[in-house]
């Protein structure tokens, strides 16, 4: 994938595409997921040349892998200033899923996030107007 951007736009397509064949498209938590997977790639991007590999699975939970080359684990800024670009992609993160952390590996790291499936089974539907 070319670019940090380019990478995030073919991560979210994906997402997007696998939560909806799974059939949890359509609610507030999907697109949470969808803005984790974004953030996710976006740090694989600027911190670790890049995204090797996403990776989605499912069960109980919903588990988001983004592998890079890089062996360094993601450290969450001590306090992100508000209006300052930077520094916030872990807190949302954070915020957003039931758990989250990183592994190192032979080939780098992964990066990986869970929401308990049962929050995009009965999540808020997604209204679109216009």
């Amino acid at each position: 994938m070319a670019g940090v951007r380019g990478q995030v736009a073919k991560g979210r397509d994906f997402t997007r595409q696998t939560l909806r064949d799974w059939g949890w498209d359509g609610t507030d938590t999907s697109e949470d997921t969808l803005l984790v997977v974004s953030e996710l790639v976006t740090n694989a991007g600027l911190h670790a040349d890049g995204c090797v590999q996403l990776v989605l699975t499912r069960g109980d939970v919903l588990r988001i892998e983004v592998f890079d080359g890089s062996t360094a684990l993601p450290l969450r800024e001590p306090a992100p200033r508000r209006g300052v670009p930077g520094g916030h992609g872990l807190y949302i993160i954070d915020r957003l899923c039931d758990r989250w952390g990183a592994e190192v590996h032979a080939q780098g790291k992964v990066v990986w996030a869970e929401i308990d499936a049962s929050r995009l089974l009965s999540g808020k539907p997604v209204t679109v107007t216009g």
